[in-house]
């Protein structure tokens, strides 16, 4: 198996993996890829390799996948941190996603940082972190330390994680608030932290603090997600009326 590990490596990988076949339909669910002008960029990179060529996010195509198409948010919680929704009409709007400088509340990262930030035995280890190319994934590695210990009782790991989970709770809020969600709303999960049965657990109690949930394990992954909508960008009449084919560029929620 071969993989592309950047956009501009993507035209070249999937040159050589199509050859000469001709393609009707290409979906491309690529990471930090939510403006009009962003999308337009990748497709016109990818301009000659199928006749339709569409350009979602990676988060659009978890939420397609988690939701199967259906009105709802998904919370994706990994490294970084996200939540995205769309309505009955194919309306979509996010929070958070803003990166560690600026965001990723209740991500991997945050937890590993508020873990070292509060914990004054590690000042060096958080010093030497700091300055290191890799610190971002360093710090998120922290993360399962801190749940563990806040699954066992400690204090400081548990504040941290509840303090998390309020700030997702809240990211998750907005978005319902912009899309105004009916009653009970549709939630998803995807990501290492999300993934974690003990502090999705708390989350789901942060969230039925601020509206009516149905919690639903996620239906498939994004890649699958991606490929049955470029199935149905290349057959709309036999696609018809299914679900999560309408879709609009996200609105921020803050």
């Amino acid at each position: 198996m071969r993989r592309a590990t950047a956009l501009p490596e993507l035209r070249s990988f999937l040159r050589s993996v199509v050859g000469r076949m001709t393609i009707t339909s290409l979906v491309v669910a690529a990471r930090g890829v939510w403006t009009v002008r962003e999308r337009s960029v990748v497709r016109r990179m990818l301009r000659g390799l199928a006749q339709r060529v569409e350009v979602i996010s990676d988060v659009e195509a978890a939420l397609l996948g988690a939701l199967d198409g259906r009105p709802g948010i998904l919370v994706l919680a990994g490294t970084g941190s996200i939540v995205l929704g769309r309505d009955d009409q194919g309306r979509v709007a996010r929070t958070g996603g803003l990166g560690p400088l600026i965001g990723d509340e209740g991500s991997a990262f945050w937890l590993g940082r508020e873990w070292l930030r509060l914990t004054p035995k590690v000042a060096g280890i958080a010093r030497a972190l700091a300055r290191r190319p890799d610190a971002v994934a360093r710090i998120a590695a922290f993360a399962p330390l801190v749940l563990s210990r806040a699954r066992r009782g400690d204090p400081r790991a548990r504040a941290i994680a509840a303090a998390g989970q309020e700030h997702l709770a809240a990211l998750a809020g907005g978005v319902v608030r912009t899309l105004q969600l009916p009653s009970p709303v549709r939630v998803s999960w995807s990501g290492s932290v999300a993934g974690n049965d003990w502090y999705r657990a708390g989350l789901r109690r942060a969230l039925a603090h601020r509206f009516a949930c149905r919690w639903q394990a996620p239906v498939t992954d994004a890649a699958l997600a991606a490929a049955r909508l470029a199935s149905r960008l290349a057959h709309p009449r036999a696609a018809g009326g299914q679900r999560g084919e309408r879709r609009r560029s996200p609105r921020s929620g803050k």
